[in-house]
């Protein structure tokens, strides 16, 4: 990413160019981007390639204003922030799901930053329900957030359901945890953004992916709460967890949504192929 394109990126989120790589400029990059960038996977029932490479998704989430999921999201942020100064590695995930069960292969998509100023974060603009803040590598403790409480822990030594899952715990590997609940498996080992190639198109094909059978759109609110809208059904949460939720009654009223209250402008109303649900 040149330095127009960082700028560029810079002005879609609403902050500034930094002087320096830093712990507080790495916090404030973040919460920007969780406030301006949906976690969307509209592409999916639009029919768009999903394609994992620096400039598709520079002129996804910057020139068409758009968002996506976590391949995108934290692989076009990873490139921001290496383009700002930043010391960022690629790492693969496997998410806990039902009874602590494990996803696929290159289920997720994390980031581990280093700033100038010491330590290492775990940085995440792309799992949707999450931390508003990068959360500190090293620390086994708890991690108190907007987004709740979490810990990041080794992988295996927590009673709380982490030893559950297919396949014994590499050594090295991290669990993420938010409000005691396991989030997901974090592997050491540096990977490169085309190493998530099969894990983007399993998610958007698979019969069995959530990504493939609902729609999704959602951001961080201003307010420290969250807007999301699944299918017809717009849901507003508050900072204290209190949910409102409306069904909208027309494709216009989706379209509306889409455009005022995440800045995408569609022409048509995404739908979820055969065989899935609008939430």
């Amino acid at each position: 990413m040149n330095s127009a394109q960082a700028d560029a990126y810079l002005h879609r989120i609403g902050a500034d160019h930094p002087a320096w790589p830093t712990m507080d400029v790495l916090r404030e990059l973040q919460l920007r981007h969780l406030l301006t960038v949906p976690f969307e996977n509209l592409s999916i029932h639009l029919g768009e390639e999903i394609v994992l490479e620096e400039k598709q998704l520079f002129d996804k989430i910057v020139g068409a204003r758009r968002g996506g999921f976590c391949y995108e999201l934290n692989g076009s942020f990873a490139a921001l922030l290496a383009a700002l100064g930043f010391d960022v590695t690629l790492l693969a995930a496997r998410v806990y799901g039902e009874e602590g069960r494990l996803g696929v292969p290159y289920d997720h998509l994390g980031l581990r930053v280093r700033t100038v100023d010491g330590g290492d974060w775990l940085v995440d603009v792309g799992f949707g329900a999450h931390s508003h803040y990068p959360l500190v590598f090293r620390e086994r403790g708890e991690q108190s957030d907007p987004g709740g409480a979490f810990r990041v822990i080794e992988a295996g030594t927590d009673a709380a359901g982490v030893r559950g899952g297919r396949g014994p715990a590499a050594s090295g590997d991290l669990a993420v945890l938010r409000d005691g609940t396991p989030q997901y498996r974090l592997e050491m080992r540096p990977r490169v953004l085309e190493d998530f190639v099969v894990g983007a198109w399993w998610h958007s094909t698979s019969p069995v992916s959530h990504f493939a059978r609902s729609l999704v759109c959602s951001r961080v609110t201003e307010d420290g709460g969250r807007i999301t809208l699944s299918g017809r059904r717009l849901t507003v949460t508050a900072p204290d967890g209190r949910r409102e939720m409306s069904d909208l009654a027309s494709d216009q009223e989706v379209l509306e949504v889409y455009r005022e209250r995440f800045g995408i402008v569609l022409d048509r109303v995404p739908t979820v192929r055969r065989g899935g649900r609008q939430g």
